[in-house]
């Protein structure tokens, strides 16, 4: 069970009845332990074990699916030998200090950084709370520590036993041991078992899970919002006579911001009827007004004359002519579109009044940014605002933006409103796939300079896309001299050994909002790199294969464990040489990931019949979820090379819902045969390193079969139908 619990009602419920034995972060960042609220104000817990032996895992990640209420959990059962079966989990309350993503440096959730970041934190604090455990058991006892035994939740000494409940009491009174002794891999029980069920099975089944569409509250109002049909456009004016008319009509309001007007109503359907009777007059001066066919045009443009050196060691004005001057070329030009998020989950969530400031309950990926925003907008201090997660629908990024721009159109509507009433904020599917903060449509061009032998000898990449980063929190770490390092992750840093390789980035301005995306700049770099690899393989009859292991050094630490990866597919597809099938592999999110893809092509219908993957995540502390998340990121990376876009007529969206940016059907979902590169290296990312490389795959397997290569996404452009 994941509940969601405050700060101050947690540490209330610990104090209140029965004693409670807790463990986490101090303010200065020290692990330790305490018993009640009056003790533990100063600590915000990872571990709370009560009177009844149940242990709850506080997890300062929220869930979307991606498994982190079992991973987390995984790491402080393990350490405790607690039993499965008795283990809760609750979200952590907002609190940047003592909850905050290690990496990022605040509350936050995404980067596929989850498990870690906290592998440790939560690794010792299961281990403290195991040590304060048997010491109080063994002065309870009159034994010796060492001769205590626990299984699944019960610790043992010859004839003494007694569940974790019997001893919290005196195990939180007891001083912490400062060095934390953690299991070794040999004496995993739970990290790295194929067959651990998710915490969150049984009440996303029996639908008792709370999502934050799930919330209603007494007295609540309804909002929806009129935006502008063009991105950056504001509001003149509005007339609302015909949606007086609609049943439920409460007010209408123009946003503070006056990007759009919020329609109140008295349930969501009516919300919605209101917010489309609305008469808005717009102003479009500063907003984006070309069409798709424009934006490609401009960018293709700005391919001739990068305006930044990602590496000036090597510019492209110094490795240019160096291609020039090479023997033998090959080359291409790239253009990925537009692509939304969509979660089954739309956006949501309801702002409601406090005795004291506000609480926010909404599946808050990014606390870290959507505290401080509400505060900002609604002249509150930041103490004033409370934030309750709840499950989240999905995401893939887009609930975790710099903007916490859904968040901040709840406070502004909550504002408005009168601030006396929970609002709720709701976005339907047509305002998900038109409102913006997109993977950014992006182009790309690859100049290769190859020997009489078919070697590398240079390679000019320039790319054109709309950073992430700029203007953002994240800017002051994440752009270097102009450069946003997302916009050319996968390319600048990649493991292959490429001598001579200079790349150009252009930033292209525009008004269309833009966002990572699941596995960010890597969507797009990784797709260009392993087909341009594909491509000299072809140029120069290598086997795809062994001509990328010969651009790996077997003594790089990460190059090393590619070649693990790149081994272990080939064994398990039986890869042979001259093969009609595509393989691709690529590093992101410190993760390794190989994949070769079988398909069939009948006249221009493809079908992917089977993908073979094979991961290097460090230790897999749960098998499962890491099999799931590579079979989900290649089937959400499949629906968006096959047909998905989105697309601008003199501005505005073309798309409107499911019907025209599909999902993947169950048919066109191949079968995908997982396998995990036995490791006890520090746990990487799974969320998202699944994707970039399975888009080059299918790729290459077309190409192997029709000669066709694949240039610009989605991959309906080429002609092909995926069936």
């Amino acid at each position: 069970m994941t509940v969601q619990i405050s700060r101050r009602g947690f540490l209330i419920g610990s104090a209140a009845g029965s004693a409670a034995l807790l463990v986490g972060v101090k303010a200065n960042g020290v692990l330790a332990a305490a018993h009640d609220a009056v003790s533990s104000a100063d600590l915000n817990p990872f571990v709370r074990i009560d009177a009844s032996g149940i242990v709850t895992v506080i997890l300062k990640h929220f869930e979307m699916g991606q498994g982190t209420s079992t991973g987390l959990t995984t790491l402080v059962a393990e350490e405790l030998d607690a039993d499965w079966e008795k283990v809760d989990t609750a979200f952590a309350p907002s609190d940047g200090t003592r909850y905050a993503n290690l990496m990022f440096g605040l509350q936050g959730t995404g980067g596929s950084t989850a498990t870690a970041n906290s592998y440790t934190q939560y690794r010792e604090a299961g281990a403290i709370a195991r040590d304060l455990l048997v010491r109080a058991a063994a002065q309870t006892w009159g034994v010796d520590a060492d001769s205590i035994k626990i299984e699944r939740s019960v610790l043992k000494s010859g004839k003494h036993f007694g569940h974790f409940g019997e001893f919290v009491r005196l195990a939180s009174m007891l001083e912490i041991t400062s060095e934390p002794v953690v299991k070794t891999p040999d004496q995993f029980k739970l990290i790295g078992n194929p067959n651990l069920h998710r915490k969150d099975n049984s009440n996303k089944t029996d639908g008792s899970a709370v999502f934050a569409m799930d919330i209603k509250l007494p007295g609540m109002i309804y909002a929806a919002i009129a935006r502008s049909p063009k991105f950056g456009g504001t509001v003149i004016s509005f007339d609302d006579s015909d949606a007086k008319q609609i049943g439920g009509f409460i007010a209408a309001h123009i946003l503070p911001n006056k990007a759009g007007v919020v329609a109140f109503a008295k349930n969501t359907w009516s919300a919605f009827q209101v917010r489309d009777a609305l008469s808005v007059e717009w102003d479009f001066a500063n907003a984006e007004s070309r069409s798709t066919s424009e934006i490609v045009s401009a960018q293709k443009r700005l391919l001739d004359d990068p305006q930044f050196d990602v590496n000036h060691e090597t510019p492209v004005s110094l490795i240019a002519p160096k291609v020039a001057a090479s023997p033998r070329r090959v080359e291409a030009e790239f253009t990925f579109p537009f692509l939304a998020h969509a979660p089954l989950e739309p956006l949501n969530c309801t702002i409601a009044p406090t005795e004291n400031g506000v609480v926010m309950y909404d599946g808050c990926q990014f606390p870290g940014l959507s505290h401080p925003t509400i505060a900002a907008i609604l002249e509150l201090e930041p103490s004033q605002v409370e934030i309750k997660t709840l499950y989240a629908g999905g995401s893939f990024g887009r609930r975790a933006n710099p903007t916490s721009d859904y968040n901040a159109e709840a406070a502004m509507a909550f504002a408005v409103s009168g601030r006396k009433a929970p609002v709720k904020l709701v976005w339907s599917r047509e305002d998900d796939l038109r409102g913006g903060h997109y993977r950014s449509q992006t182009a790309h061009r690859a100049t290769i300079g190859l020997n009489a032998a078919g070697d590398i000898t240079a390679w000019d990449h320039r790319i054109v896309t709309k950073s992430i980063m700029k203007g953002t929190a994240f800017e002051p770490v994440l752009v270097r001299e102009g450069v946003d390092s997302t916009s050319v992750e996968g390319i600048a840093e990649g493991l292959y050994n490429i001598p001579n390789l200079a790349v150009g980035l252009s930033d292209f301005e525009t008004a269309v909002p833009v966002l990572w995306w699941r596995s960010v700049g890597h969507t797009h770099t990784g797709f260009v790199m392993e087909t341009l690899l594909d491509m000299i393989a072809s140029e120069t009859k290598q086997d795809p294969i062994e001509m990328r292991l010969s651009l790996l050094d077997s003594q790089g630490a990460n190059q090393a464990r590619m070649i693990s990866a790149i081994n272990l597919v080939r064994k398990i597809s039986g890869w042979q040489t001259g093969d009609k099938r595509g393989f691709a592999c690529h590093y992101s999110f410190n993760t390794c990931v190989a994949v070769v893809a079988d398909v069939s092509v009948n006249g221009q219908d493809v079908h992917v019949n089977k993908l073979f993957m094979a991961v290097d995540c460090g230790v897999a502390v749960n098998p499962d979820i890491i099999r799931a998340q590579m079979e989900g990121g290649a089937g959400f990376a499949l629906a968006a090379i096959y047909r998905d876009e989105i697309t601008l007529t003199d501005g505005e969206v073309d798309q409107f819902n499911f019907p025209d940016y599909e999902l993947l059907r169950n048919g066109e979902m191949p079968e995908i045969e997982v396998v995990i590169v036995p490791s006890n290296g520090a746990p990487s990312g799974v969320g998202e390193p699944g994707v970039p490389p399975t888009g080059p795959a299918v790729g290459n397997a077309i190409f192997a079969q029709t000669g066709t290569r694949i240039l610009d996404l989605p991959m309906t452009k080429a002609g092909f139908n995926f069936v």
